[in-house]
């Protein structure tokens, strides 16, 4: 069975469609090579000082390093991705939000073993969330090729609709893919890292999205000085977690929005007094809501 690939011209529709039959899809050369230089430049010295992990699911010959927003500009491109994120809002459409879950360099050393079969998903101690919904959408970016002897990403097409069990590296597929390709899957679907045979590094770059209700992976916050946070954009900013999930999720203060965290004191008088006539208008459905099925 050969991966699932879509053109870089595919839309989030067409991406969705092929998440929700496979729980996958490679979209081709989504991103210029170019982009991956610029990542790669700016963290290859962290790259280089990162630790092997310490056991078989980590990696003993896999470094994994994060805190890609403050230290690679370039990164927050690749995060903002228009087609991803038009994708990710389509996955996680059942919550209200949703936000940056985590961002990773996944670098994986020649004579790197297979990575146990595995949900992503139970990150969040193993809550058995309902089949039909999705908690999280990934990426993998290939900031190297990807091939199955590098270790290329093995996932097993249509597990995100069957019940839990253990899958054998024999029931996967590897997800080869070119450099500045990216596979997208749900948090639902059984994946791992393959077997590094070659000689060759294997890097791709994990940043995942999560419904805006659930503790992220990777503590944007601390990850990101405030120093840095208060230089970058609005968009990327709620994204990374400064707005509420839900009507009332992740509240400062006297029930702000955490983007006033970021702003001058006369320019939170005014944001808060729009955040509270929002979020009075979605009580009000919510507690609508709560009547009506009380009632049926």
């Amino acid at each position: 069975m050969e991966a699932v690939h879509l053109p870089n011209t595919a839309t989030p529709d067409e991406i969705h469609a092929a998440l929700r039959e496979h729980g996958y899809a490679i979209v081709d050369n989504l991103v210029p090579v170019s982009l991956m230089d610029r990542i790669d430049a700016e963290m290859s010295p962290y790259v280089e000082n990162s630790l092997y992990g310490n056991d078989g699911f980590i990696g003993k010959l896999t470094k994994r390093t994060g805190a890609m927003i403050a230290r690679s500009p370039a990164a927050r491109e690749l995060i903002m991705n228009p087609t991803v994120l038009g994708t990710a809002g389509k996955l996680l459409a059942k919550a209200t939000t949703f936000q940056l879950h985590l961002t990773q360099i996944i670098s994986v050393f020649p004579g790197s073993k297979a990575q146990p079969i595995h949900r992503d998903q139970v990150a969040w101690d193993f809550f058995p969330f309902p089949q039909d919904y999705e908690v999280q959408c990934n990426t993998l970016w290939a900031m190297t090729d990807y091939t199955a002897d590098m270790g290329a990403t093995r996932v097993v097409p249509g597990s995100h609709l069957l019940p839990d069990r253990e899958y054998t590296i024999e029931e996967s597929i590897p997800a080869e893919m070119t450099r500045g390709s990216v596979l997208l899957y749900t948090g639902k679907v059984y994946h791992g890292a393959g077997e590094n045979t070659s000689e060759r590094l294997r890097q791709a770059i994990n940043i995942t999205y999560a419904v805006g209700w659930v503790r992220q992976e990777e503590n944007q916050y601390l990850t990101t000085p405030l120093e840095v946070a208060k230089t970058l954009p609005e968009d990327l900013l709620k994204l990374m977690g400064y707005q509420l999930g839900c009507f009332a999720m992740g509240y400062v203060g006297d029930v702000e929005d955490p983007m006033t965290v970021l702003k001058a004191p006369a320019e939170r008088s005014v944001m808060n007094s729009s955040i509270m006539a929002k979020q009075a208008a979605v009580a009000a459905d919510a507690e609508k809501l709560l009547r009506d099925a009380i009632s049926a």
